[in-house]
């Protein structure tokens, strides 16, 4: 994974969606809603003929469980890459993955991983030792991880040996392609959202 903070990718998407012409707007919504509002809220970002696209992708159906290489040539068939909203490569090595850039998040790097019956999407949030105070931080994160839905926290260990939290969505190797594209958006939306929720537990630069 790579060690920029997701807080970095937060401002080349705010950046990125001034210069659509977007607008930010706050609305009050029941929370059982709040997966919906986030599909919604993202066809709305899209002009009137892209959302026909989007819409017409959400009816397709797969009924295969998912190999990475499968899962990647279907995702590059999708208006998500299509379109340009985002690029994906395959990792080959005994454990295939996915590398997936966000454009429309200031290219937020995700991995999608599959293994057995599930496929894991997954970003890096922060180092662990850029958290001012773990013990506040991870307890907040329990009081409030129901902001984020369908995606949750985690704590783990990457390759070089440093702990980073991570925020990650699990689904079944054999849902639907518009599944797994709605998880893919769902999580970048997410990490976005978290860094903002969760800005005041990290060291000031430098500190």
């Amino acid at each position: 994974m790579e060690s920029k903070s997701s807080a970095h990718y937060q401002r080349l998407y705010r950046q990125r969606l001034r210069e659509q012409g977007l607008v930010k707007k706050e609305v009050w919504i029941l929370p059982e809603h709040t997966a919906s509002l986030a599909a919604y809220e993202r066809k709305l970002r899209q002009p009137n003929a892209r959302l026909a696209s989007m819409e017409k992708e959400e009816g397709m159906s797969m009924s295969q469980v998912w190999t990475a290489q499968a899962l990647h040539d279907a995702l590059v068939a999708t208006d998500l890459v299509g379109s340009g909203q985002a690029t994906i490569e395959l990792i080959q090595g005994a454990d295939a993955s996915l590398h997936i850039r966000m454009r429309e998040y200031g290219d937020l790097p995700l991995f999608v991983a599959i293994g057995g019956e599930q496929i894991i999407v997954e970003a890096l949030l922060w180092p662990a030792e850029d958290i001012r105070d773990a013990a506040a931080f991870n307890e907040e994160v329990l009081r409030t991880h129901k902001l984020f839905p369908l995606s949750c926290i985690g704590l783990e260990i990457l390759p070089d040996g440093r702990a980073c939290y991570t925020m990650f969505g699990a689904l079944s190797a054999g849902s639907t392609l518009s599944d797994v594209v709605l998880e893919i958006e769902l999580l970048a939306d997410n990490v976005i959202k978290a860094t903002e929720a969760y800005e005041d537990f990290l060291k000031a630069d430098g500190q």
